[in-house]
Order: C-alpha cells, then sequence, then structure tokens
C-alpha cells in the first residue's frame, strides 16, 4: 500500500471474534484495525464517522445484518468484505448484488482473512474457495421473489433483497475481444494480477478493463461479471 496502512472496522457480536480477527489483522504491516462494532447499526454510524478503507461484516448481527450494512455503505466508497459462518447461497448471492467486495468463511483461516482485506482494496473480490465455481457455474442467475432473511432475533427480520435474475443483466453486450478475454479469466476467479500476467497486459490495464465491463454490463463488481459470463457461456476456455 506505499506504505500507507489499510484502515479496518470488525463488525461482529461476538467480542471473542473481533478480538481474533483484530490480532490477525494488526499483526500485518499494511492493515490497522480503527475500530470495533458490536451490531449492525453501530458498525454503519461508525464507518460514516470515522471512514475505513474496509469494513469485516459478520452475516448476523443485532439491529442490521451484514447484507444491509453492505448496502448502506455501497455508494460511500468504503470496501465491505463479510466474513461469516454460514456459507448459503442466499447470503452470498444477496451480498455480492448490494456491493459487497468478499465474503469468506471464518473457517477459512486467518491467511484468507487478509487476502480479503488486500483484494478489496486492490479492487478485487475474493470469495472462500469453497464457494466461487461451484455457486457461479451451478446457478449463475436465478428467479427468485422477496424472501425472508433467516437472521437472528434482534435483526430486522425482512430483507427486501432480489437476487440476481436474467432480467437484471443483458443477454448480449459490446464488448472489445481484449474485454472478452477480460470477462473469460474473471469467471474461472482470476486475480486482476493473475489475468494480467496471462493476457501480457499491466494490472492498471485489467482494472480499467473491469471497469469498462461492469459499465457496459450494469453490474456493480468483477461477481456480476462472472455472473453474467456463466449466463451467456463465455466462462469456459475456447
Amino acid at each position: 500500500m506505499n506504505g500507507v496502512s489499510t484502515r479496518i472496522l470488525i463488525a461482529d457480536d461476538q467480542e471473542g471474534i473481533r478480538g481474533a480477527f483484530r490480532l490477525i489483522l494488526d499483526a500485518q504491516p499494511d492493515m490497522t484495525v480503527i475500530a470495533e462494532a458490536a451490531d449492525g447499526l453501530t458498525a454503519i454510524e461508525t464507518a460514516l464517522r470515522v471512514r475505513p478503507d474496509v469494513v469485516l461484516a459478520d452475516i448476523r448481527m443485532p439491529k442490521a445484518d451484514g447484507i444491509e450494512v453492505t448496502r448502506a455503505l455501497a455508494e460511500t466508497g468504503i470496501h465491505v468484505v463479510v466474513v461469516t459462518t454460514f456459507g448459503q447461497d442466499d447470503y452470498v448471492r444477496a451480498a455480492l448484488r448490494h456491493g459487497a467486495s468478499g465474503f469468506v468463511l471464518k473457517r477459512s483461516g486467518p491467511t484468507l482473512l487478509v487476502e480479503a482485506v488486500r483484494a478489496a482494496m486492490s479492487g478485487d473480490v475474493l470469495i472462500s474457495p469453497q464457494l466461487t465455481i461451484g455457486l457461479l457455474r451451478d446457478n449463475p442467475l436465478r428467479e427468485s421473489p422477496l424472501r425472508e432473511s433467516p437472521l437472528r432475533e434482534g435483526s430486522l427480520r425482512e430483507s427486501p433483497l432480489r437476487e440476481s435474475s436474467a432480467r437484471d443483466l443483458p443477454g448480449e453486450a459490446e464488448l472489445t475481444e481484449r474485454e472478452e478475454d477480460v470477462v473469460r479469466l474473471v469467471a474461472q476467479a482470476k486475480t486482476n494480477a493473475e489475468i494480467a500476467e496471462e493476457l501480457f497486459l499491466s494490472p492498471g490495464t485489467v482494472k480499467n478493463h473491469i471497469a469498462s465491463i461492469q459499465r457496459k454490463l450494469g453490474v456493480k463488481n468483477r461477481v456480476g461479471i462472472a455472473a453474467w459470463a456463466w449466463h451467456t457461456g463465455r466462462a469456459h476456455t475456447p
């Protein structure tokens, strides 16, 4: 980070989890935990006040859940990485649909937690390997009505989140040949650095291609790109 620490807010209703995450992240030379929150509303209020670079948000918290935290901070420039015990598809899809910069299972370990923060800061979206390809390949886009979120007592129980549907994305889009290459590699869960190496581009050029693709498709992040790629049959290697 060019000598500048990534500033992190940890939001989890379990004090032990917050403490463990703080130990892991504060041990990194490029990261500093600047605040904690024990519920979702406090997380939102604190984030808007202290302006961290990244919020680590548990999916299940009192007063507001991790998806609501993601949605509240979506237009602020603050990256939200959802860190949770629960890997249900509904949770993952809703979080990413509302702009989350990652979805990491707590059992994935400290290395992936650190990588998720770094990925968010570099414009990547990291999802635990147990979820990534299967989530997009098996059911990339699914019609779904508004549904009740199975959140714990004390959370907002009705969460009007519509999962990605085929109506939300174009069937085709006017992409350049190089953008088509980038789309295919994004769908294979490649990072910007890996895409740059495979296509003989600079990471900055890859980032610019991804931003252009997102505008053309009307999606918020690279997971939206991947979902579109699987939906339109572009995800497989030619």
